[in-house]
């Protein structure tokens, strides 16, 4: 059934900020999440000089910016623009794509999907009506290794061949296929199918019903509900050179520990991979231990006013080696930030936190070394 919203989205960006307890909350959209130096640079400089000096990472590779003075927001555009992170102002909420990690390195992608994200970047910003679009629209480009196609984008390419893309729509194959010359262009058309027939909803998969679009359709394939999440560590490139990637714990980057990169990918996992490095102890500022692993959280206390606690300094006292299912820590009910696929949430309550996976409460507990337990427990449980 279709889901109505009352109200907008109220997605940020880096002209629309929001405002947080400490201070005003911009996002800054990077499709593929690619950073070169010098926009590494700005970025850093931009928060160093106008919010609290870090940056922060998102679930979507996005960076966010927090603690900006009230009209801060007009120097930031200008710096982001100078950047070139800013190509369109009518659609800088709504240029959210998603592109396979270390796509075209890592030998066991089909192809290198970098320039069909840049394609569909630029026929995103090209298209006044596209603008339109919720803040909370998602696309993604997976280069076949399933990695983010299965974060349920609400319009995916899904390489099944070097020559050949499937359009996934909220995470099921359409059976619709395209060359790499047209898959952007049947993106883009089924986004713009998505505004024609949507009233209130943010997500395609709120609709409740298939979109209208025309063509011959394939057999649908099985489309991973997991994601292959890149590695910890050093990652043989296909060049021969090798990448290196760390979790940002709790996704705050400090930007300097990274000052020393060419280049980095941001991950939806909270993690940057650095291509193309030779000495790992340049970036201090990355972590690779199993006890990092999969551990997300929200902003939490002082920076939400509707967090009931401090929570990234729970979640890190709290934090266990072991693997299983992600977890994701939350200051309150609204659970901002958590992964797209399963996991264990850990909510905070009155008194207390529950931990949860499915809907289901596990445990609640007053203690956090309780709490960790069963969360631990929970995620090993699966």
């Amino acid at each position: 059934m279709s889901t109505s919203r009352s109200e907008p989205d109220r997605c940020p960006g880096a002209l629309r900020v929001h405002a947080a307890a400490d201070g005003g909350l911009a996002r800054v959209r990077l499709p593929g999440g690619a950073l070169t130096r010098a926009r590494l640079a700005a970025l850093a400089a931009a928060s160093r000089e106008l919010g609290d000096g870090f940056l922060e990472l998102t679930s979507r590779a996005n960076l966010q910016i927090r603690g900006l003075a009230g009209g801060a927001e007009t120097e930031l555009a200008e710096r982001l623009r100078e950047a070139g992170l800013l190509p369109s102002a009518a659609h800088e909420r709504v240029r959210n794509i998603l592109g396979s990690v270390l796509t075209g390195r890592d030998a066991r992608g089909l192809l290198d999907v970098r320039p069909v994200v840049a394609e569909l970047d630029a026929g995103l910003c090209a298209d006044p009506d596209l603008a339109a679009l919720p803040g909370r629209f998602l696309f993604a480009v997976d280069d076949g290794r399933g990695d983010v196609i299965a974060l349920r984008a609400d319009v995916a390419l899904y390489a099944l061949a070097p020559d050949a893309f499937a359009l996934v729509l909220a995470g099921k194959d359409s059976g619709l296929r395209a060359g790499p010359k047209d898959a952007v262009a049947l993106a883009l058309d089924s986004a713009r199918a998505f505004l024609r027939v949507r009233t209130s909803e943010w997500r395609l998969a709120e609709l409740g019903r298939d979109l209208p679009l025309p063509g011959d359709r394939s057999a649908p394939v099985p489309v991973p509900a997991t994601p292959y999440r890149t590695p910890l560590g050093a990652i043989p490139q296909r060049d021969g050179r090798t990448a290196f990637s760390g979790l940002v714990p709790l996704g705050r980057l400090d930007p300097a520990a990274l000052g020393a990169a060419e280049e980095i990918i941001v991950t939806p996992w909270r993690g940057v991979v650095i291509p193309g490095v030779a000495d790992m102890a340049h970036f201090p500022g990355l972590v690779t231990g199993p006890d990092w692993a999969g551990l997300t959280s929200c902003a939490g206390r002082p920076g939400c006013a509707k967090s009931r606690t401090d929570v990234r300094a729970d979640a890190a006292r709290a934090r266990r080696a072991g693997g299983g299912l992600p977890v994701h820590w939350s200051g309150c009910e609204r659970q901002c930030g958590r992964p797209a696929d399963r996991h264990v949430a850990v909510v905070a309550v009155p008194g207390g936190y529950e931990v949860r996976l499915g809907g289901e409460v596990r445990a609640r507990s007053h203690d956090l070394a309780a709490t960790a337990a069963a969360a631990a427990t929970t995620r090993r449980s699966e």
